[in-house]
């Protein structure tokens, strides 16, 4: 698997207002980019705006642009300017070695990946606190999600909420699926957490940063307490993470609500270990890296491979069952995409269980977790563990 060139962008770009001055910062961004931040009925193809994070993403032309990146170098509310990145569901689909050999699991009850974390011995279930997923959706019509608390909501322009790709409905069965359905195994950590699912990834699997950082401000608007993005972008060595996400991070921590995300899929072990993508990059937003059933590091999970994204605890992310889209209505899917949601769910049962938010609930999180005799550059503190 080759290292990749660039990040793909979509021509559009962020812009970081300053926290205690959005208003202004909006203000002056209308004034930049010739729109009336008051009229009610902004083009979301132009500006969007996002206020519980301070954040927009603007269309810009070069001499637009060099009026943003003017009025970012000047004291004043507008403080950085980035493009916006393309991104992508982070599920691999690539052949496994042939040397790769599953041991057996006994899933007669429960998974393999809610035995590995502890779900099935913990008293913790998630009751009472509120976990987004963003994703590709969620598929509204499976049997297990029967009178579940589930607030849903479509940042992809054209798409409802229906999950057409199934990745978004695995992401939430692991994260906060039912202990008990109707066929075994169950398959949900957080089996009685109140859902949100955003659905940010379009039915092909891929969307932008502009619709999850709107997916980020409706879920730290809703009081969620986790936020579990499977997602993001491959990225060469030695790219700087996005400074407009870690503030993102940062103030979304400071409001109660931790953001966990994928490390990404784009190792080729042994001969290749790739870096964290992006956002996972970020300093304060928790890294998920995949373990298999022996609890070995899976051969595509990325790792710490430069000094500026890091891993920082490990989950299930190999032949991992849970919901998906009907007709098939279950999948057995493997990737740090699989391994996020697991790491989300125990989030909900500490915070269930300690009521701990934010930083505290980074910090039991991590300490937590269950040492594995792997390196810290491949799984972090270790395999995540409920309380």
């Amino acid at each position: 698997m080759t290292e990749p060139a660039e990040v793909e962008t979509t021509g559009r770009f962020l812009v970081l207002l300053q926290e205690d001055a959005i208003e202004e910062g909006v203000a002056e961004l209308g004034a930049i980019a010739g729109f009336d931040p008051n009229s009610g009925d902004l083009d979301p193809e132009t500006v969007q705006v996002f206020p519980e994070l301070g954040v927009a993403v603007v269309s810009a032309d070069p001499n637009l642009l060099a009026e943003l990146n003017g009025a970012a170098e000047r004291p004043g509310p507008i403080q950085i300017v980035e493009p916006e990145r393309v991104v992508h569901v982070f599920q691999d689909d690539t052949a496994a070695p042939a040397e790769e050999v599953e041991a057996a699991a006994d899933e007669s009850v429960l998974t393999w990946g809610l035995q590995a974390v502890g779900a099935d011995v913990s008293t913790a279930t998630g009751k009472g606190i509120k976990i987004a997923v963003l994703d590709t959706g969620f598929e509204k019509n499976h049997p297990d999600f029967a009178g579940r608390a589930i607030t849903t909501k479509s940042f992809i322009t054209g798409e409802d909420v229906q999950d057409g790709h199934g990745h978004g409905t695995h992401c939430i069965g692991t994260s906060a699926g039912p202990r008990k359905p109707a066929t075994a195994p169950g398959y949900g950590v957080a089996h009685e957490a109140e859902i949100f699912a955003g659905k940010v990834l379009s039915n092909a699997g891929s969307g932008s940063d502009g619709g999850i950082l709107a997916g980020i401000d409706w879920a730290v608007s809703n009081g969620c307490a986790v936020i579990s993005m499977s997602l993001g972008a491959d990225v060469p060595a030695g790219t700087p993470y996005s400074q407009i996400y870690e503030i993102v991070a940062q103030r979304s921590m400071a409001k109660g609500t931790l953001i966990i995300a994928a490390a990404g899929n784009a190792s080729s072990r042994p001969a290749r270990i790739a870096p964290v993508g992006h956002p996972a990059r970020c300093p304060s937003i928790i890294s998920v890296a995949a373990i298999d059933v022996n609890r070995a590091i899976a051969f595509f999970s990325s790792g710490t491979a430069d000094k500026i994204g890091q891993i920082d605890v490990a989950g299930p992310g190999v032949d991992v069952y849970s919901s998906f889209k009907l007709p098939e209505k279950y999948a057995r899917l493997r990737g740090t995409s699989m391994a996020t949601p697991h790491a989300a769910g125990v989030a909900v049962l500490i915070a269930e269980k300690t009521g701990a938010r934010g930083y505290e609930l980074w910090a039991r999180l991590a300490l937590s977790s269950l040492r594995l005799p792997l390196p810290s550059t491949d799984v972090g503190g270790g395999l995540v563990q409920a309380p």
